[in-house]
């Protein structure tokens, strides 16, 4: 089942401005706090070495800077998450997925090399990698996706044939052609699977709520009857 969203109920969903799980999300471990801190103490000096040296005037703009400068390990988890809201809200349609987890698959991704010495002298790459979890996601039309996040202890529950949702998008009025979708949300577990949270949880439960109660929107898609519960394979 798709069905088209207003751009209203589109923008209600995605928001413009970081919302906190999105804040929190790019706030990052601990050492990126650091990093950032780092970054404004560094502002900080710069500007008033300038300001001391080239004798700027100008002081309700080194004033600004100032406050920009000192609070960056603040507003930059922001910022970072308008921007990737903004790519997501730059598609001129959308539409609301429910569909059911066709299959799914546990993958190692490399996330990154370190160089290192061993006691020898001998210089050793080591591979920092991660396990992920991917779905497929389909209905009785024949589309269907291919999702993937970072592996997560709660997502035992996920068993083929469960019913999955997700918010997609496209520049194509008929949604005839998808080219971004959402973070999945399993409403018999409640539970999302996602690595970025994209959607406003609030309003996506609202508008799956709706569309539940509605009988002419249900999904088409026969029910599975045998639904198969995770194995040995789900190795952490």
């Amino acid at each position: 089942m798709l069905v088209p969203l207003t751009r209203q109920k589109f923008e209600q969903i995605i928001p413009l401005i970081a919302s906190g799980p999105q804040y929190k999300y790019y706030w990052g471990k601990f050492s990126n706090f650091i990093q950032r801190l780092l970054i404004s103490v560094v502002a900080v000096v710069v500007i008033l070495l300038v300001k001391v040296f080239f004798r700027i005037e100008l002081d309700l703009v080194v004033f600004l800077l100032g406050i920009i400068g000192a609070f960056f390990w603040l507003w930059y988890p922001v910022f970072q998450a308008s921007v990737r809201n903004v790519q997501c809200r730059r598609y001129k349609y959308s539409g609301f997925f429910r569909g059911r987890i066709l299959d799914w698959w546990i993958t190692d991704q490399l996330i990154g090399k370190q160089e290192t010495v061993n006691s020898k002298g001998e210089l050793v790459i080591v591979e920092n990698r991660e396990k992920r979890i991917n779905l497929e996601v389909g209905d009785d039309t024949g589309f269907s996706i291919e999702f993937n996040a970072p592996l997560k202890p709660a997502y035992k529950v996920i068993t083929r044939g469960l019913i999955a949702e997700m918010i997609v998008m496209s520049n194509r009025r008929d949604l005839g052609r998808i080219e971004e979708f959402s973070d999945i949300y399993i409403p018999s577990r409640d539970l999302w699977v996602s690595d970025y949270p994209v959607v406003r949880q609030d309003f996506f439960s609202e508008t799956s709520r709706r569309l539940r109660e509605d009988p002419n929107e249900r999904p088409r898609r026969r029910r599975r009857q045998e639904e198969e519960r995770y194995d040995d394979d789900y190795d952490y």
